[in-house]
This record gives C-alpha cells, sequence and structure tokens, in this order.
C-alpha cells in the first residue's frame, strides 16, 4: 500500500470513493433528495479539487497498484472552536475507505499518517466528528486516544443527524 498526497488529477478518484463510500455507511438513511443534494455538495469532483488545491488542508491517499483504497482530509485549523482545549488544534475531516476493501487496515494506515501530519504541524489537538450511532467508528477513534467532549450536528439535506465531537490531545 501506497501513501500520497493528492494530486489535482485524484479529484474524479476521490469524489467517486467518497460519495461511494458515504452511501454505503449511511445512505439507508436519507431522503433521494437530500441524500442527492449532500452528494452533489459535499463529495463532488469540483469540491474534491477545491480540498486538494486548498493549502490549509491535507489530503492524502492510500492506494494499491494504481486503485484508490482510502482517503483522508485533515484542516489545518481548528473545526469547533467552541469545543477547543488546545491552542493548535487541527481537524480531521474524513476517513474514508472502499467499501470493498474494509477490514485490510487502511484506515489504521490513514489515521497513523493523520497523527503524524499533525505532529508535523505542531497541533497540540486534534478534532473529528462522528455518527453518534457509528459505534463501529468511536471504537476505532477511541483506540486511538479520541474520546467524546461534545454533541454536535451534522447536516445531509434537510436532515440534522446526532453526531459527536471527538478529540484528541496530542
Amino acid at each position: 500500500m501506497n501513501l500520497r498526497l493528492a494530486a489535482a488529477a485524484d479529484a474524479a478518484a476521490l469524489a467517486d470513493l467518497g460519495a461511494r463510500s458515504f452511501v454505503a455507511k449511511f445512505g439507508y438513511m436519507y431522503t433521494p433528495e437530500d441524500l442527492a443534494d449532500f452528494l452533489a455538495d459535499s463529495h463532488s469532483e469540483a469540491k474534491a479539487a477545491k480540498e486538494i488545491a486548498d493549502p490549509s488542508m491535507r489530503v492524502f491517499l492510500a492506494e494499491e497498484e494504481g486503485r484508490l483504497l482510502g482517503f483522508c482530509k485533515l484542516v489545518l485549523a481548528c473545526g469547533w472552536p467552541d469545543h477547543a482545549r488546545g491552542q493548535s488544534v487541527i481537524e480531521l475531516k474524513q476517513l474514508y475507505t472502499d467499501p470493498q476493501t474494509t477490514g485490510r487496515g487502511i484506515g489504521t494506515v490513514l489515521m497513523d499518517r493523520a497523527l503524524e501530519i499533525a505532529r508535523e504541524q505542531a497541533a497540540d489537538e486534534v478534532q473529528l466528528s462522528v455518527w453518534s450511532g457509528n459505534e463501529g467508528a468511536q471504537r476505532f477513534y477511541a483506540r486511538y486516544g479520541f474520546a467524546k467532549v461534545a454533541d454536535i450536528y451534522f447536516m445531509v439535506g434537510e436532515q440534522r443527524d446526532d453526531e459527536f465531537l471527538y478529540a484528541r490531545m496530542m
């Protein structure tokens, strides 16, 4: 498995994997309209290209033999300043793996790299949001020292999802 920063040419594949992963895990929860609006906004090729080009983000990919297996997006800024405990806080925006490759350790490799980047950026806290019903992800984050610090919400179209804000001090 190879890890590398995303390049402009990766935008289409990144958008596709993001949309497929989201739909596979959460698609059943939303009306077709809410899901379509969310995917058009959050997992479009244009959005992926903008994030890749953004100097305040780090988008990196896990791939094998040219196939995209997963990705992680870090925002080098605090996502939830009202809940920050650190002085230099970054946000782990998304950590997604291809639904067909779940269980191969890709998430572990991506998380290890995300925390390495956080250290390189001299972050003293990493924040992330996780759906309140995603107990598997919550266990995964807890293994890395993340813990719930607040109740927050996330909008998918017109639907409000209860989320947990997790954070880890570095």
